[in-house]
């Protein structure tokens, strides 16, 4: 069953890394995906966080960044449902 949610875990990577990554997945999401969660992780910094909620702030295919309860996942709205 699809939930319209893609779930990306970027634990372990560089910055650079996870952007090659996150561009790339972005590019190719299926339209029936409406949410990206980005799962980053806390305890190890905030550079990965950080960079995820400021870099696809502005992202063309992006509504909006929302930030949940879950202090390790960034969730990146593509479409409202």
């Amino acid at each position: 069953m699809n939930t319209g949610i893609l779930e990306l875990d970027i634990h372990g990577m560089t910055k650079y890394q996870a952007k090659v990554y996150l561009d790339s997945q972005l590019k190719k999401v299926k339209h029936d995906i409406y949410r990206l969660r980005v799962i980053h992780g806390y305890q190890g910094g905030t550079q990965l966080r950080d960079m995820v909620r400021k870099e696809y702030a502005h992202h063309p295919r992006i509504i909006r960044v929302e930030i949940g309860l879950n202090q390790g996942s960034t969730d990146l709205v593509l479409r409202e449902l």
